[in-house]
């Protein structure tokens, strides 16, 4: 006999276990499967660890260049052991809490694997054997993984994904890392600190692709500073054993490239975790790299099935896995709720950081705007030059006709935490006026968006206004 709940989970990452708690918050009787850890790979295999070890290779960056400040600072060493474990038990606090969460709300959790049985059956494989489960609503949160080359197959030593580079237990010599995206940026800046002699290679014609150009030469010359060498509209070829290491080989624009190193780290994409689960089965539809194909409600073609998160596709957030499993949950419950992206935010967190939320310049022309752009480097800005951390700027998107906030990019100092201001100021339809009319303290770094909204204004005081 199978047993019967209201909702089922499948996942407990950011987007599952986040809609677990929710349905369960509104009354229904839930149970969440994870097969591995709860917290999916965000928590433990992505965004927690790896932010973990960024902030340490930037309080060693900081110190390497304490002299500029009159502090003198020798012999730095890292214990990757000790930090490696520091990272683990900050991952092993926020799992448990999880679990604490999830208990506390009356979430039901079961470890295993689900697979379709039919459009309302789940067959639940666990050490123990295996459990049917018949549920009223299901949410698919199971998330992605990354993905490797056909040459370049990962093996978890020599060529590795995500998750290894954030286990290493020694430092590389030399790292060559395929695909300049945002994992292979932030863990590539992360070793650069450390020691490591980095290699980015990048198939399309600039790093971080899509992201503003603009953005993106800031991030150049630090990774130049960084002794990191890049090499865009490039690809890696093949690799071979050498003598002291791995030898790589890529095409470049200006010819053969072979680069030697000690490990290759892969960061090209990510495919989604709908293998094994049957979706078919469900009557669920998913696209050639296994995104379940869903609605502004999360809704699949079953109308029993929702889905959230990585599973559904790009871009790739836990924060808006976070909100799809919300609203997934919300509407099994009858709340007239969908996603709206409009005030999605971003961060990346390179060297200087990376923040953006709503349109772009272009993206505002092509729905018919001539928009009104507001810029002011963090240079001007007192307490970026109080802290060492000039490089970026701030810029503001805005409707010169109403004066609406479009959108804002923030390269620089704090970026992933000053760009909330910008996420709820397009959230509340605010106008540049309301961010210029807000008194900001002074010094400090979000000085630079009310810089940016006067800017745009054109009365800015800090730096000349553009001319008519």
């Amino acid at each position: 006999m199978a047993r019967t709940v209201d909702v089922l989970v499948i996942g407990a990452g950011p987007g599952g276990y986040p809609a677990a708690i929710r349905a369960a918050q509104l009354g229904r009787k839930v149970l969440l499967v994870e097969r591995d850890r709860l917290g999916g790979e965000c928590l433990n295999y992505g965004c927690i660890p790896s932010k973990a070890l960024i902030h340490t290779a930037n309080i060693v960056s900081t110190a390497r260049k304490a002299e500029e400040y009159g502090i003198e600072i020798s012999d730095i060493h890292v214990d990757m052991k000790k930090l490696q474990d520091w990272k683990g038990g900050v991952v092993e606090r926020l799992t448990s809490g999880v679990a604490q969460l999830c208990k506390g709300n009356g979430v039901e959790v079961l470890h295993g694997d689900a697979e379709f049985t039919s459009p309302s059956e789940v067959r639940v494989k666990t050490s123990d054997g295996e459990e049917a489960i018949a549920f009223g609503q299901a949410i698919i949160a199971t998330g992605g993984r990354p993905t490797d080359l056909p040459a370049f197959r990962f093996d978890g030593k020599r060529i590795i994904s995500t998750k290894e580079a954030l286990e290493l237990l020694e430092i590389p010599k030399r790292l060559v890392v395929i695909g300049g995206g945002v994992s292979g940026l932030e863990i590539g800046t992360f070793y650069a600190k450390m020691g490591s002699q980095v290699t980015v290679v990048e198939l399309l014609d600039q790093l971080l692709p899509g992201v503003d150009p603009e953005v993106v030469r800031v991030i150049g010359r630090s990774l130049r500073k960084m002794g990191v060498a890049f090499h865009t509209s490039s690809q890696a070829k093949s690799w071979k054993e050498a003598s002291d290491g791995l030898l790589v080989d890529a095409e470049t624009p200006d010819g053969p490239l072979k680069v030697p190193c000690d490990i290759v780290l892969v960061t090209v994409g990510r495919r989604a975790n709908t293998d094994g689960l049957a979706p078919e089965r469900a009557g669920i539809n998913v696209d050639a790299k296994g995104h379940v194909l869903v609605d502004k409600q999360m809704r699949t073609p079953n109308p029993k099935v929702f889905a959230c998160g990585d599973v559904v596709g790009p871009p790739y957030l836990a924060h808006k896995a976070t909100k799809e499993g919300m609203i997934a949950a919300e509407v099994i419950a009858g709340h007239a709720t969908e996603a709206d992206y409009r005030a999605l935010p971003a961060a990346i967190f390179t060297d200087p950081e990376i923040a953006i939320v709503g349109w772009t310049e272009a993206q505002a022309k092509e729905k018919g705007f001539e928009p009104v752009v507001g810029k002011v480097p963090f240079a001007a800005i007192g307490r970026a030059l109080t802290a060492g951390e000039s490089d970026g700027f701030v810029k503001l998107i805005m409707d010169p006709t109403s004066k609406r906030l479009l959108g804002g990019i923030i390269v620089g100092p704090d970026a992933s935490d000053l760009i909330s201001e910008l996420a709820l100021a397009i959230e509340m339809g605010a106008s540049v006026e309301d961010l210029a009319l807000t008194i900001h303290p002074h010094p400090t770094f979000p000085e630079a968006i009310m810089e940016s909204a006067e800017a745009a204004l054109g009365r800015a005081i800090h730096v000349l206004n553009r001319k008519p």
